[in-house]
């Protein structure tokens, strides 16, 4: 049954008693003037928390407007007094009104707040996400949309359950085809608005083979009545198009179009916008060009570009005071993106103070990195400061491992933000589950968790043969497989599971002479895990490569204790299962906060630090060759530099060991776009990864030594220094360092290339 519009409603005079005069007065502030010629009323409320701008956002005319918020400078709070002053002020009904979030936590909080500030409830006011609005359309017109009126959602976990469910019947081989690809390209198809019937498979074999699986993958989930994420979408935008009066309907109803973080929109959430707007309504978005960080999940920021061209006569406003970071913060990030040449302009300022200098600080590697950051973290707490208040970013998830360790070496509690923990990461826990079946075939968690990942023909038919086995005959699933691929099963089954026991088998024979992390190295390898994970597209499926490679990382920093009667491996997996077994911090407990850039966007913190700033790390060097790939890096690093509201640590590292390699950077490329005079200089740039000469006696016989092999304990003279021992090296030829404790200067790092230390 269709919904009846409901009527403008009139303003009632009597509501109101002071004089318009006060709104009239405010700078930058239209007044109707229809709303004028009726009576006085008392918009101050509305208004007088604004800046200049905010209140020219607010009260723009009937017409498309194009807000650009800058960080931290009110972007919510302007949504949110324009659906007021709609309301309020000019007389909108609150039925005529749709505001779109792209969280539910944002619509919540952007219904309260409406609510607070007129002193109704505002129920009639259709505010959410795309997705929950989409939802709620689907489900009033199911019968127009070609839907059953129960049908059911899938979340991104049914959606791949369902597309091995289809593989499996149609008997295609998973190692080939990957659900996880499947998936990608299914969604990224139905985000752009096609349906298979409009793919040309361009001559390729492997094109023409993923379009024939998304047909069957729709006619899966036509006859049974589900809908996946990116259906809910794609269903709506075909619901309004195919359905002229319905779709007429919604446009007379939803006058004002009010849209957050519009830069974030993709390109079938921006045509259902655009249709639903037609050629009169109103539609007022608010978005920042540069924050627009999610090309990889299909956002496209050039929605905000064009904006102005698909809507004539867009009033364009920008919010550039900023409320939360100091002016030398502000300075730095505005220095940064203007680099970026396609972006519409703006630069960020503050009425606040310029605060401190942003700190930079040059590690030897990423444990003197993590050590930096504990250790300003430690005055930070000393100092009567509450851990969430500081955060640690990174660009990759795989350096958070080295933060982790040292964190809980110094007993400092924290919080992965949406996230898991090095080690409890499935990933992680999967390449475990090998190096623990190879250490132990009787590990049935282990067993059960690789026997068919990557996939490889157990199927769970075969599973459960294998688990009744092991309960009758009181032995592990190991034994289990051996027996009933032996005596039980036949054809392809008991080939599959042959083939498993064949691989671990031949895993233990091929590591057992290597060290730990070669063993690592191999295992990830030669059980397929890698090769799995790079059929997994985007930005996913190379964050668990990068986690992989990290592991062999930590393989190879990891110390086993001497007075331990274990074997390094047996000793490395009792550490991860203790580390994964700590348990970050709960939610609301007093910690400091961990995350990745893109997880920052929207927080604050008074203290950040941004870690990793070398080339090729951030920005991602993936992206340095592609300048789309590189202006968005910039957005990342942009992103990051705002989210510091007081205190900004930028941290590189000389040398770093990530994902399984040696890595000698130089610093990012966004580090030198930052004026020198905002700058400081925690510690000079020693340039550990250029080879340098040496030259004299001294240096001469301390190489001569470093090649024989520097012994710790040894005693040492440096002609500033004077004597010490050595507690620790690391690196070879002109990278190698030794950290030394001074008998009067205390303990240092030195490179013996530029050392000049005598052996005694």
């Amino acid at each position: 049954m269709r919904e009846r519009s409901t009527p403008l409603a009139v303003p009632d005079p009597n509501r109101f008693d002071r004089n318009l005069a006060i709104a009239q007065s405010s700078k930058s502030v239209s007044i109707p003037r229809c709303f004028a010629e009726l009576a006085p009323m008392d918009v101050t409320p509305i208004l007088e928390s604004l800046n200049d701008a905010q209140r020219q956002a607010v009260t723009a005319a009937a017409g498309p407007t194009l807000v650009i918020a800058g960080a931290g400078s009110g972007k919510t709070r302007v949504l949110v007094h324009r659906a007021a002053w709609l309301i309020d002020v000019e007389g909108v009904s609150p039925q005529s009104v749709l505001a779109v979030t792209f969280t539910n936590k944002a619509a919540a909080e952007m219904r309260g707040r409406i609510e607070s500030l007129l002193k109704i409830p505002v129920n009639h006011l259709w505010i959410g996400t795309f997705h929950g609005l989409a939802h709620r359309l689907l489900r009033r017109h199911w019968r127009e949309a070609g839907l059953p009126q129960n049908f059911q959602i899938i979340d991104s976990d049914d959606q791949l359950r369902l597309i091995k469910r289809l593989l499996k019947n149609l008997e295609i081989d998973e190692t080939r085809w990957v659900p996880r690809e499947i998936q990608y390209f299914i969604n990224g198809e139905k985000d752009e608005g096609r349906r298979p019937k409009h793919l040309d498979d361009e001559g390729d074999p492997h094109r023409r083979q993923m379009i024939a699986l998304y047909a069957a993958y729709e006619e899966v989930c036509d006859r049974g009545g589900l809908v996946d994420f990116a259906e809910l979408l794609l269903r709506a935008h075909e619901l309004w198009r195919d359905n002229p009066e319905l779709l007429a309907h919604y446009q007379r109803r939803f006058t004002h179009l009010l849209v957050d973080e519009f830069q974030d929109t993709n390109s079938i959430q921006y045509a259902w916008l655009r249709l639903l707007a037609g050629k009169h309504g109103i539609p007022f978005v608010v978005g920042d060009d540069d924050q627009s960080i999610y090309r990889w999940r299909g956002a496209r920021v050039e929605h905000i570009h064009r904006f102005q061209k698909d809507f004539p006569g867009t009033t364009v406003v920008k919010l550039e005071q900023n409320y939360r970071s100091t002016g030398t913060i502000l300075n730095a990030a505005n220095a940064v993106i203007e680099n970026n040449s396609s972006r519409l302009g703006k630069k960020l300022w503050t009425d606040g103070a310029d605060g401190e200098p942003i700190r930079i600080y040059a590690a030897y590697n990423e444990r003197d990195e993590a050590d930096f950051i504990i250790g300003r973290l430690r005055d930070w707490i000393d100092q009567g400061n509450l851990r969430a208040d500081a955060a640690v970013l990174y660009r990759s998830n795989a350096q958070s491992r080295a933060l982790e360790e040292g964190l809980i070496n110094a007993g400092i509690p924290y919080r992965v933000y949406g996230g898991l923990r090095f080690f409890e990461r499935a990933e992680i826990k999967d390449a475990l589950a090998y190096l623990r079946l190879i250490a132990n075939r009787d590990d049935d968690s282990s067993f059960e968790r690789v026997v068919n990942k990557p996939t490889r023909g157990i199927g769970a038919r075969t599973a459960d043969m294998m688990r009744s086995y092991a309960r009758a005959n009181s032995c592990s699933l190991w034994r289990a497989a051996g027996a009933i691929a032996s005596d039980e099963l036949n054809g392809r089954a008991a080939n599959a599971v042959h083939a498993f026991i064949n691989l671990i088998e031949t895993l233990a024979r091929d590591t057992d002479s290597l060290d730990l992390p070669e063993k690592i190295d191999h295992v990830i390898h030669a059980s397929g895990l890698i090769e799995f994970f790079k059929k997994e597209k985007g930005e996913k499926g190379e964050t668990r490569i990068e986690n992989l490679l990290e592991l062999v990382s930590a393989g190879r920093s990891f110390e086993p204790d001497p007075a331990e009667e274990m074997s390094p491996l047996d000793e490395f997996l009792s550490h991860a299962a203790l580390e994964a077994g700590e348990g970050q911090a709960d939610e609301w407990d007093d910690c400091v906060q961990l995350m990745t850039m893109h997880s920052a966007k929207g927080l604050e913190f008074p203290l950040v630090f941004m870690s990793g700033m070398e080339d090729g790390l951030f920005p991602h060097q993936r992206s340095v060759s592609d300048p789309n790939g590189l202006e968005e890096e910039r957005r990342l690093c942009y992103v990051g530099i705002t989210r510091a509201m007081q205190t900004l640590y930028i941290t590189y590292a000389e040398q770093r060991r990530l994902h399984g390699m040696d890595n000698y950077s130089q610093p990012s490329r966004f580090i030198n776009e930052i004026p020198d005079e905002h700058i400081e200089e925690v510690r000079p740039r020693v340039q550990v990864s250029r080879p340098v000469r040496a030259s004299g006696a001294r240096s001469t016989s301390i190489r001569q030594g470093s090649e024989a092999g520097v012994r710790l304990g040894q005693r040492v003279h440096h002609q500033k220094f004077g004597d010490g021992v050595i507690l620790n090296c690391e690196g070879q030829g002109a990278h190698a360092r030794v950290e030394v404790n001074f008998e009067t200067a205390g303990t240092k790092w030195l490179v013996l290339s530029y050392a000049n230390l005598d052996l005694m």
